[in-house]
């Protein structure tokens, strides 16, 4: 885009932090939204991201860091993603279009980009605790203000959400959570409190305020107005009673028009004149607003990549002859186990779409549960389906499983219910960053008893876990599998059913054994051409199982070689912690055997590209290869002609 395509932009010039808000008048700070909606979708549409999300609170944004003193005040966005508007605002729209690349910004609040961004954030309910935090803080002494939670109706829905409200209730100090309503998260939100805001959508002001927002329901567009008539009762209170957010100890403030400057801004004011304990303002939003392609969407423009601003977000078209995603190959694989066996169900947390479960929903709709962003409870609901006798899939990211992992040790894992982890995104995962990267599944799992714990290699090994799983009841299993296409492998008609802590070797040799455990494999073989290249004769294998670990073949490569070196898309502390400590059992370190374990390193590795983090790592082939090298005690004069191409 040349500058000459960037939008007219002549109030947002002038804003070049929050302060310059505070001096605009309120006349100009709706036209500023809208030249502010209009960078966020000129930005996104060169970077992608989240752009649905950072539209529909594009007017709260505006008006939040117009009345509070951000950032003494401390404004805290929940998951972060939405914060596309808030950055521009605050001192980052030089480096707006950096977005979710290599050194650029966060695609969500991060701590260390910004002293704006007070709490940093990816994963969701986190808001309302953080805030309190801050508001103890403030009145234990500590340099700050106000505290501002904004979170989402979908996020709302969460424990860790439910146990902060009652918290800040009893402490009673003044917080301020602002409930940012689109009816729509990712997936269009399940359960019963959002079946409660959609009862209060639109309805009257509560008394507390009614002078304040009196009219306003009159002033707002369908279907806010729609709903008041049906709603007006249980938001203003039935015999005594009032909202729950009243009786969690909360002063209740709306619903009110998040689009609309001349209630946001007086509702705000009003607000933190006058509050004097734990607030919640309720905003309708709409999800995607102003910009029609968004809006249309299923999911209202939720995630997008790069796009032509004129005719809305494109879908990429697939390459001809392009391997099908992970994630699709899951959705598919496990649908065709359910029609075989209806003891099959499945459990997502708001990501029917993302974990590849919509196949089977659109399929068997009763057999598939989407519990909200509420994963320690899909854990435990899938444990209680597992001990009724059917055959519960539990598929969840792998970053979001570890909001779950008490429930998996306690309700699961102790227990010895044969639950099936499927485990996505696995390993590092490119722009979403270190938030969302699957980076410590292989340790947090194999540590316990009775888990049975597989690592995808390419798709078609993902089929046979699929099956593997399917048919496995003595106990807890797991399979994880990375983010994006595969591999291009021919894919079997049906996944067979592998035997369990059995690897398998792929090419055989007698100087050096590379055992892959893993999506890290297309590395390997690479590094094993590059190295019967260079003159030695290489085994590849692929592990397959990280636990039980097949010990045969582990004897095997340690007696039968001068070195071996393992290769994982995780931590330290998984599956190359298990090989030594099984080799230390085994007595096999004690024979001279050089050993080296490629793993992540000890560090957080920063967004990028998928092939630019696992560089940064130092888990190319090549570093696969110079590695493998250093163990035989040998160095390359010259880079081989496998790596070189």
């Amino acid at each position: 885009m040349t500058l000459a395509d960037k939008p007219h932009t002549p109030l947002l010039d002038r804003v070049a932090g929050p302060s310059d808000l505070r001096r605009m008048p309120d006349t100009d700070l709706a036209a500023l939204a809208d030249e502010l909606r209009a960078e966020v979708i000129s930005a996104v549409s060169q970077t992608g991201g989240h752009l649905g999300s950072s539209l529909g609170v594009v007017e709260l944004s505006v008006a939040i860091h117009a009345v509070f003193d951000t950032p003494k005040d401390k404004l805290i966005w929940d998951v972060g993603h939405q914060c596309y508007p808030h950055k521009i605002l605050t001192g980052r729209r030089d480096r707006i279009r950096t977005l979710r690349q290599k050194d650029g910004l966060s695609g969500f609040t991060k701590r260390t980009e910004s002293e704006h961004d007070p709490f940093g954030a990816a994963h969701s309910s986190t808001s309302i605790s953080a805030a309190l935090g801050f508001a103890v803080g403030r009145d234990m002494g500590r340099p700050t203000g106000d505290a501002i939670a904004v979170i989402g109706d979908g996020a709302i829905s969460a424990g860790m959400a439910y146990e902060a409200l009652n918290n800040a209730g009893a402490e009673g100090r003044r917080l301020f959570v602002i409930l940012n309503d689109n009816e729509m998260s990712i997936a269009p939100p399940v359960g019963a409190m959002s079946s409660y805001l959609s009862r209060m959508y639109a309805a009257e002001p509560v008394a507390r305020m009614r002078s304040m927002v009196e009219g306003m329901e009159a002033a707002m567009p369908e279907p806010m107005r729609s709903g008041a008539r049906r709603a007006r009762q249980l938001v203003t209170g039935l015999g005594g009673s009032g909202t729950l957010f009243e009786e969690l100890g909360f002063d209740y403030v709306g619903p009110i028009d998040g689009h609309d400057m001349s209630q946001l801004l007086p509702v705000l004011r009003a607000a933190r004149a006058r509050a004097r304990g734990p607030v919640l303002i309720h905003c309708c939003t709409v999800k995607g607003k102003g910009y029609a392609p968004a809006e249309t969407s299923a999911d209202r423009g939720h995630g997008v990549s790069k796009f032509d601003p004129a005719t809305g977000p494109q879908a990429s078209p697939a390459k001809p002859g392009a391997a099908p995603s992970y994630t699709s190959v899951f959705g598919t694989a496990l649908t065709q186990e359910a029609a075989r066996d209806d003891r099959i169900v499945a459990v997502t947390a708001a990501m029917p779409d993302g974990t590849g479960l919509s196949k089977m929903a659109a399929r068997f709709p009763n057999r598939v549960f989407d519990v909200g962003i509420a994963e320690q409870h899909g854990v435990t609901f899938a444990a209680g389906m597992a001990a009724s006798g059917l055959r519960p899939f539990c598929a969840i990211y792998s970053t979001f499983l570890q909001r779950g992992y008490d429930q998996v040790v306690h309700d699961v894992a102790l227990q010895n219910l044969p639950v099936r982890f499927a485990i996505d995104r696995a390993g590092l995962v490119g722009a979403d960053g270190a938030t969302h990267a699957g980076a410590y599944d292989m340790a947090y799992l194999s540590n316990l008893p009775g888990f049975t714990v597989m690592a995808v290699a390419d798709e078609a090994e993902l089929m046979h876990m699929v099956a593997t799983a399917a048919a496995h009841d003595e106990g807890p299993i797991a399979f994880r599998y990375p983010r994006g296409a595969g591999t291009g492998v021919t894919l079997p008609e049906r996944g067979e059913v592998l035997e369990i802590g059995r690897g398998r070797v792929l090419e055989e040799g007698e100087d050096i054994a590379i055992l892959s455990c893993g999506a890290h494999l297309p590395q390997c073989r690479e590094a094993a051409a590059a190295l019967r290249e260079a003159g030695h004769t290489v085994t590849l294998a692929d592990a397959r199982f990280v636990k039980p670990l097949d010990s045969d073949l582990l004897r095997r490569l340690a007696l039968g070689h001068r070195a071996l070196v393992t290769v994982e898309q995780g931590a330290e502390g998984g599956f190359g912690s298990v090989v030594l400590h099984a080799l230390a059992w085994m007595g096999l370190l004690d024979r001279g055997l050089a050993i080296r374990t490629i793993c992540l390193p000890d560090r957080i590795i920063e967004q990028a590209s998928p092939d630019e983090m696992y560089a940064n790592a130092a888990m190319t082939a090549g570093d696969i290869f110079e590695v493998a090298q250093g163990a035989l005690g040998t160095r390359a004069k010259v880079t081989p002609l496998a790596l070189a191409r």
